[in-house]
C-alpha cells in the first residue's frame, strides 16, 4: 500500500472534510485518517448549520468552492432567514439538518475525489524532523509520509466526559479519545491548553405535549444555502419548537450543583461565553427567573430531539428531574443526558494567516484545535488549510482572505493576531465591514477568487458571471427609468406613500424605505423581462439589486471606511491616556485598554473585547 502522499488530513469532521476536499480538488493527493468512517462531520452538537454570523461564513465557504452548504441543502428539513427585521448586512441563513444524512452525504462527496483517499485509525503522533513535518504514526502502527500535514482533531484530543462527578476518556459520548498528539506538540515548543464544551440532552420527542410549546416553522420561501442549489430536496419539512423554563425548573437545577463538575473545579478548561450550560445561565443571570430552550428535531423521521439551550454536566437524574418540570415535558423521556467536554487546544497565535504553525514547517491546524466553537467556524479553517497545504506543497504563494474581504478573513485574523481566552465565536459584531459582507453577496465577493484557485468550474463560473450581468441590467433599467405619475400614483396611494408630482427616475421610488421590488414589479412587471424566463430563484436577484440600490451610500461609505481603517491603524495613543473617561467605549473595552496601554489604534483593534464600534469611538476621539 502507498504510504506516501502530499497532504494528510487528521480528523473527520467538518474542518477535516473541507481540508481534504479542497486540497484533492486543488491536485493533491490526499489521505484523510478518522476514527469512525461513518461519521464524516457529525454533527455533535445542534443538528443545524448556519445562523448568526455562521450562515454567513458558510455561504463564503461555498463561494468559493466548498462542500459544506450542497450538503445543508440536501439535507435541510427547514431552512429560515434570521434577522429579516433588520438591514441585509444582519440576514443570517440557518438550516436544521437530518444529522444521519448529513454525514452520509459527506462521505458521498469525499469518495467522489479520485485523488482523496480515506484511513480508519487514530493518529498517536507526528514524525517532525529538524523542524518541518514528515508524516505521523498510528495506533494500528503504519507510518504515513507526507510534505503538509492538517490536524482538525475537534474536541478529541486528551478529550474527557464529565456528567455529574462521573468522568471518563472521551472525544464524543461513546468515541475515544485521541492520545500522543499533545505530548509531541508540547515538547515541540507548542503551548497547549485546556478548554471545555458541553451538549444538551437528547429527547424522545414521542413524549412531548407539543401543545403547550410555541411552533416554530420554517420559511415560506424557497431558499438556500449553496449558490448553486436550484431545487428544494424531498426531505419532509419540521417545526422546531420553543419553551421556557421557570424558577421550580431552576431550584431543581440548583440540588445538583454540589456534584457539578463546573462549580467543583474538576473542570479545568475555559468555556464559551456565548453558549453556557443550564448551571451557569442560572448563577451568572441569577436574577432571571425564565431562560428560552429550543426543541429541534435531529432528523427527517426520527423522534430524536435536541433541546438548545439545555447543556448541562450536572448529574443525569437532577437533569431529568428537572426536564419534566418544564411545560410540555412532565412526561418526558431522553436518549441521552447532556454532558460537558474537556479537550486540548493550541493557542492560535502560533499560527500564520495560512493556519501553517510557526513552529514545524508544513504543518497546520483547523478547527477546535484553535480555540474556536462551531461547526461554520471549523469548517472554515479547514478549507482555507487545505488550500494553503495544497499551496505550499507546490511552492506557491498563501492564499489569505482580508478583513474587508470575508467573515472567513475576520474569524482568521482575530484568531492568529488577538489569540483565544475563551472559546471563539463568530457573530456579526465581529466584523468592521458588515455592509460589504452580507450572505447574499458572498458569491460577488469570493467566486473569482475560487474560480482563479482552481476550485470553481468554468460552468459555474460562467453562471455566475450571467448572474451578475442580469443583476446590473436589472439596477440600470430602475436607475435610468423614467415613470409616469398617472401610472404610478395609485400604486403609490395603495400603499399610503406621497404621489409623484412630475415624472421621475423609477430608483427615487425605490429608494423610499415602504416601497420594495417585489411590489414595484406589480407596476412594472417588465421588470421581469430582464431574467431568463428558465433562470432559478429569481426573488435572488431582485434582491440584490433593491439591496445594490436601498444601501448603495452604506455600501460606498463603509468601502471608504475599510480604506480608511487600514491607514489608521498607524496612529500612535498615549500610553497615558485616559480610558476610563470615555464612556462610549464598552466597559470590556475601557478595562482591557487601561490595562494593555497600546501605543496605536493598529494594536488596540487586536485586543480581545475591544470591538469595531470601540475603535470607532477612538477615532471620533481622535479627530479622525
Amino acid at each position: 500500500m502507498d504510504q506516501s502522499f502530499d497532504v494528510i488530513v487528521v480528523g473527520g469532521g467538518h474542518a477535516g472534510c473541507e481540508a481534504a476536499a479542497a486540497a484533492a480538488n486543488l491536485g493533491s493527493k490526499v489521505l484523510l485518517v478518522s476514527m469512525d468512517l461513518s461519521k464524516f462531520a457529525q454533527m455533535s452538537c445542534n443538528p443545524a448549520m448556519g445562523g448568526i454570523g455562521k450562515g454567513q461564513i458558510l455561504r463564503e465557504i461555498d463561494a468559493l468552492g466548498g462542500y459544506s452548504a450542497i450538503v445543508t441543502d440536501k439535507t435541510s428539513i427547514q431552512f429560515r432567514m434570521l434577522n429579516r427585521s433588520k438591514g441585509p448586512a444582519m440576514w443570517s441563513p440557518r438550516a436544521q439538518c437530518d444529522r444521519m444524512l448529513f454525514s452520509a452525504e459527506w462521505r458521498d462527496y469525499l469518495e467522489s475525489i479520485p485523488n482523496l483517499f480515506l484511513w480508519q485509525d487514530s493518529v498517536v503522533d507526528l514524525i517532525i524532523e529538524e523542524h518541518a513535518i514528515k508524516g505521523v504514526k498510528t495506533q494500528i502502527g503504519v507510518d504515513f509520509y507526507a510534505k503538509t500535514v492538517i490536524l482538525t482533531n475537534g474536541t478529541f484530543l486528551d478529550g474527557k466526559i464529565h456528567i455529574g462527578k462521573t468522568n471518563f476518556a472521551g472525544g464524543r459520548i461513546g468515541e475515544a479519545a485521541s492520545y500522543g498528539i499533545s505530548a509531541t506538540l508540547r515538547n515541540a515548543g507548542f503551548e497547549v491548553g485546556r478548554m471545555k464544551t458541553g451538549t444538551p440532552v437528547r429527547i424522545d420527542g414521542r413524549t412531548v405535549d407539543y401543545s403547550k410549546l410555541v411552533e416554530q416553522p420554517g420559511d415560506e420561501d424557497t431558499s438556500f444555502f449553496s449558490f448553486t442549489t436550484e431545487l428544494d430536496n424531498p426531505l419532509s419539512k419540521r417545526s422546531c419548537y420553543t419553551v421556557h423554563t421557570s424558577q421550580a425548573v431552576h431550584d431543581s437545577l440548583r440540588i445538583g450543583f454540589s456534584d457539578s463538575p463546573l462549580f467543583t473545579g474538576i473542570i479545568q478548561g475555559v468555556g464559551p461565553r456565548y453558549c453556557p450550560s443550564i448551571e451557569d445561565k442560572i448563577r451568572t443571570f441569577s436574577t432571571k427567573d425564565s431562560h428560552q430552550l429550543f426543541l429541534e428535531p435531529e432528523g427527517e423521521k426520527t423522534y430524536e430531539m435536541y433541546l438548545n439551550g439545555f447543556s448541562s454536566s450536572l448529574p443525569w437524574n437532577v437533569q431529568m428531574d428537572s426536564l419534566q418540570m418544564i411545560s410540555g415535558f412532565e412526561s418526558v423521556k431522553i436518549l441521552r443526558p447532556g454532558y460537558a467536554i474537556e479537550y486540548d487546544y493550541f493557542q492560535p497565535t502560533q499560527l500564520f494567516h495560512s493556519l501553517e504553525t510557526k513552529l514545524v514547517k508544513g504543518l497546520f491546524f483547523a478547527g477546535q484545535i484553535n480555540g474556536t466553537t462551531g461547526y461554520e467556524e471549523a469548517a472554515a479553517q479547514g478549507f482555507i488549510a487545505g488550500i494553503n497545504a495544497h499551496l505550499a506543497v507546490n511552492s506557491s504563494a498563501p492564499f489569505v482572505l482580508n478583513r474587508d474581504q470575508a467573515y472567513i478573513g475576520v474569524l482568521i485574523d482575530d484568531l492568529v493576531t488577538k489569540g483565544v481566552d475563551e472559546p471563539y465565536r463568530m457573530f456579526t459584531s465581529r466584523a468592521e465591514f458588515r455592509i460589504l459582507l452580507r450572505q447574499d453577496n458572498a458569491d460577488e465577493r469570493l467566486t473569482k477568487m475560487g474560480y482563479t484557485l482552481g476550485l470553481i468550474s468554468q460552468e459555474r463560473y460562467q453562471k455566475f458571471v450571467q448572474k451578475y450581468q442580469i443583476v446590473d441590467s436589472i439596477e440600470q433599467y430602475i436607475r435610468k427609468t423614467s415613470i409616469d405619475p398617472a401610472v404610478i400614483n395609485p400604486f403609490l396611494a395603495s400603499l399610503g406613500s406621497a404621489p409623484l408630482s412630475q415624472k421621475r427616475k423609477m430608483i427615487d421610488v425605490l429608494l423610499r424605505p415602504e416601497i420594495s421590488i417585489k411590489q414595484l414589479i406589480q407596476v412594472y412587471p417588465e421588470i421581469y423581462s430582464l431574467i431568463p424566463d428558465n433562470y432559478p430563484l429569481k426573488q435572488d436577484l431582485l434582491q440584490i439589486a433593491e439591496i445594490r440600490i436601498k444601501y448603495g451610500g452604506y455600501i460606498e461609505r463603509e468601502k471608504v471606511i475599510a480604506d480608511k481603517l487600514n491607514r489608521l491603524d498607524h496612529i500612535r495613543i498615549n500610553p497615558d491616556f485616559n480610558y476610563s473617561a470615555l464612556e462610549s467605549l464598552s466597559t470590556e473595552a475601557r478595562q482591557k485598554l487601561s490595562r494593555i496601554k497600546p501605543q496605536t489604534i493598529g494594536q488596540a483593534r487586536q485586543i480581545p473585547g475591544v470591538s469595531p464600534s470601540d475603535i470607532n469611538v477612538l477615532l471620533v476621539y481622535f479627530g479622525r
